[in-house]
């Protein structure tokens, strides 16, 4: 597994693919001759992804070296978001940014800084340090639109969670996830699963390339998990499918949770939810009967809905309710490795990243609007963010420390372009020069995982410490090296990170036995022998970390900041029966921020392999809606909500259902948030309701198109 020699003087060194998600980063073997990577291929010998490669991975080499990679620091000469910039020293750039802030902390407090974590996240650890360590609170990422918000409802009802046990599992309830295009290295799995007999229930308004290998689809209206969920649970207790013996012993609010889901009876649901009747009794006893079976949710698609957290906690109560929780072929809870990689073995990221504890700190932004959210996750709500730079209220926010920061994630994302503005001080850290970067006093260019060293644990007990396989490209540089650099200049008493990166890295591995040193021994990755495997039902032993210590089907933490405990159900903020008067004008409903297999976010959208692929935006919308309107395929038309209009072409497909209209996410124009009101968020978690908002489409007059 060490590096090779091939002929015509090509090595091939090993790395890892880190433009996706962590949990899915693929093992890389680079061709490189001259310094320069030639050609890129899977590892074989990487667990994870067995030699595969995605589109995204296949076209590293265009991201390496796209033109629009930074190559120098810049500093801003002109006006904010006319890019115009003049290169600087690294050392410079440095100095003047410890200088602009450490100013601001001295004028308006160390809160007054907030910094941000975007794509890619291996950094984050060592951002969030750096936070804390220079005194602010407000330590901040993309997981504030992204997964966190799941990991908040799960935590509400159990303390924790975890993912689904397919290689023992013999039903699988996958709830608008597609692994397909989200996570391409689980598919292989997940389709073995399915021959050794796996019954699958899908989930979602979308028709999905797991679709056809579903036993069930239950094609819902956007923004009504939570009815569906509730109308299952209804079917399940009627019929006594529930685990008595689970409820009984470790559960809390049940009684409750019974009466209130008397009111989604099947006739009901269907109504809600546009669900056939037999399909939900189908899908319930499926799910219930089939022992064991497990729960596959996404990081997003059921929390981006006003009503989202309620949603995702409502469907999570199904598991305890068929006593499926951490049990063979269920969701079985595993600590946290790294990174978001479930272990073991156990790190102490946790620990480190948290160098000062909240007490010692201002309030976090926020903390008043959304204070589930402070209560539960270890960061800000960053979708606060342009609401407290604009408003300086409770305190102002003067200065941005972001990594990889994109405006486009934000609804009403031109709110969120003109507060960054407005900062007296935007460091940007990125890989290429973007529109967000074009409204940054300073840029600081940083390196693909392909010019860096890079600590990676994979869920098959497998971890690699890379080392770089080509030097960075111009005067950029790893973002751990300039969080560090950083570090030296802004956070001096914090004498850990003073000690540098490999040792920072160590210091959290120390709980594992493995140590930097140990792992360059291995340059394509280390199996990790004699792991002893996670027990299951731990809960008998220490209980739920809950209020109550068991599962809350009723929320000790909701009913202490006065939100209604059970995961109850309501319309979202905008939706034909909530807003009826409104759906008049506006009759379809809007869903955005699926992915295709080639994008990830906004990142490789610049490249031509993979834009090639889908060059144009385009709304799905389906055959009737588009007859009704005297659409054909590729027209122009006006895709207008309560807050904006903008234009795009039509995509007729089968893939949405009549009513429903989707948008991918990423594309740079038209701008999709600006369809969103900034405040157009969930209450409980700050989350964007971008999967359920009103909406109508018109064909563009041929002589306007």
């Amino acid at each position: 597994m060490n590096n090779r020699y091939c002929e015509n003087g090509v090595e091939i060194r090993k790395t890892i693919c880190s433009i996706c998600n962590p949990h899915s980063h693929c093992g890389i073997d680079a061709h490189v001759k001259d310094g320069v990577v030639v050609k890129v291929e899977g590892s074989l010998e990487n667990p994870h992804n067995r030699g595969t490669l995605c589109s995204k991975g296949a076209a590293s080499r265009q991201y390496i070296y796209h033109q629009d990679r930074l190559k120098t620091p810049l500093l801003r000469t002109g006006a904010k978001g006319a890019g115009e910039f003049r290169p600087i020293s690294r050392e410079e750039a440095l100095d003047i940014a410890a200088e602009r802030l450490k100013g601001i902390r001295a004028e308006s407090g160390a809160e007054s800084v907030a910094f941000f974590a975007g794509y890619p996240k291996w950094m984050r650890p060592f951002l969030k340090r750096l936070a804390h360590s220079f005194g602010s609170p407000n330590y901040c990422t993309e997981s504030s639109t992204c997964s966190s918000a799941a990991v908040l409802a799960a935590k509400l009802n159990y303390g924790c969670f975890g993912p689904p046990d397919i290689a023992n599992a013999k039903c699988l309830l996958v709830w608008s996830a597609n692994p397909f295009y989200s996570n391409t290295s689980a598919v292989r799995r997940l389709l073995d699963a399915k021959e050794r007999g796996l019954t699958i229930i899908e989930v979602g308004p979308l028709v999905t390339p797991l679709t056809r290998h579903a036993d069930v689809h239950l094609r819902l209206r956007p923004g009504t998990s939570g009815a569906l969920a509730l109308g299952m649970a209804n079917v399940i207790i009627e019929e006594g499918l529930y685990d008595r013996g689970f409820v009984e012993k470790w559960t809390v609010g049940f009684e409750e949770f019974k009466e209130y889901v008397k009111a989604f009876p099947l006739a009901r649901t269907e109504a809600i939810t546009g669900i056939p009747e037999h399909l939900i009794r189908q899908a319930a006893r499926l799910y219930a009967k089939t022992k064991p079976a497990a729960i596959q949710v996404s990081a997003s698609p059921t929390v981006h809905h006003t009503n989202g957290v309620q949603n995702h906690r409502a469907l999570t109560a199904l598991i305890g309710l068929t006593g499926n929780f951490d049990v063979p072929g269920g969701n079985h809870v595993r600590p946290p490795a790294y990174l978001y990689v479930p272990g073991p073995p156990v790190t102490r990221q946790h620990e480190y990243e948290q160098s000062r504890p909240w007490s010692e700190m201002a309030p976090r932004m926020a903390v008043d609007r959304f204070p589930v959210w402070s209560h539960v996750i270890a960061e800000a709500q960053a979708m606060h963010l342009p609401v407290q730079i604009q408003s300086g209220s409770p305190y102002p926010i003067r200065s941005v420390v972001g990594f990889g920061l994109n405006h486009r994630m934000w609804p009403g994302s031109d709110f969120m372009y003109e507060s960054l503005k407005k900062l007296d001080f935007f460091l940007h850290v990125d890989l290429f020069m973007t529109d967000t970067g074009k409204v940054a006093d300073l840029l600081l260019p940083a390196c693909t995982s392909f010019e860096r060293s890079e600590l990676k644990f994979y869920p098959e007990k497998f971890v690699i410490w890379t080392t770089p396989v080509i030097d960075p490209v111009g005067e950029s540089r790893p973002d751990a090296e300039i969080i560090f650099d950083l570090a030296k200049r802004i956070a001096p008493e914090d004498t850990l990170l003073q000690q540098g990166y490999e040792a920072n890295v160590d210091w959290i591995l120390a709980p594992t036995g493995l140590s930097v040193e140990k792992l360059k021994q291995h340059p394509g990755g280390l199996a990790l022998e004699d792991i002893p495997p996670v027990p299951y039902r731990k809960y008998e032993k220490s209980g739920f970390p809950t209020p109550s210590g068991k599962m809350e089907f009723a929320s000790n933490v909701l009913k202490r900041f006065a939100v209604d405990p059970l995961p109850t159900f309501k319309e979202p903020a905008l939706s034909p029966i909530g807003t009826p008067d409104l759906a008049k004008n506006f009759p379809l409903i809007l869903t955005t921020g699926a992915r295709l297999p080639m994008f990830i976010h906004s990142r490789t959208f610049r490249l031509p392999w993979t834009s090639g692929l889908r060059p144009d935006p385009m709304l799905d919308i389906n055959p009737e809606d588009a007859e009704d309107r005297d659409i054909a395929q590729g027209d122009s038309v006006l895709l207008s909500t309560p807050r904006n209009t903008i234009t795009v072409g039509a995509n007729i497909t089968q893939i949405v259902p009549p009513g429903v209209i989707n948008i991918y996410h990423g594309y740079r124009n038209p701008e999709i948030n600006t369809l969103f009101e900034p405040d157009y968020l969930d209450p409980v978690s700050g989350f964007p309701g971008f999967k359920s908002l009103l909406c109508q489409v018109v064909k563009v007059p041929k002589e306007e198109d």
